[in-house]
């Protein structure tokens, strides 16, 4: 039979994780909520498509364009020509590979 400490302790931690779920949560709303109001719905539907190819390159892309905005680099709306070009900048150069036979 569990003590009277140990249940405190297990209803704590509880409280912890649905605490930290709960910012994560209102952090990802908020995150949509910006990128929502700085991005057109195309540049907004390729970001989508990259989320699903590549989740960590896209949560970084995002990154980029939330500081850019906070930063007052980007005045107007990033539309779909835009985030191809920062898309570029943001993919490391592909290395050439060539296999030479003797």
């Amino acid at each position: 039979m569990e003590s009277l400490d140990e249940i405190r302790q297990k209803k704590l931690r509880e409280l912890q994780e649905s605490q930290v779920a709960e910012q994560e949560e209102d952090q990802s709303e908020e995150r949509a909520f910006v990128l929502r109001q700085i991005m057109t719905p195309e540049a907004k539907e390729r970001l989508g498509r990259l989320k699903i190819a590549r989740p960590d390159f896209a949560t970084e892309l995002e990154n980029q364009l939330i500081m850019l905005v906070q930063t007052g680099r980007v005045q107007e709306r990033i539309d779909d020509e835009m985030l191809k070009m920062l898309l570029a900048k943001l993919q490391p150069q592909k290395r050439e590979i060539s296999i030479k036979r003797r």
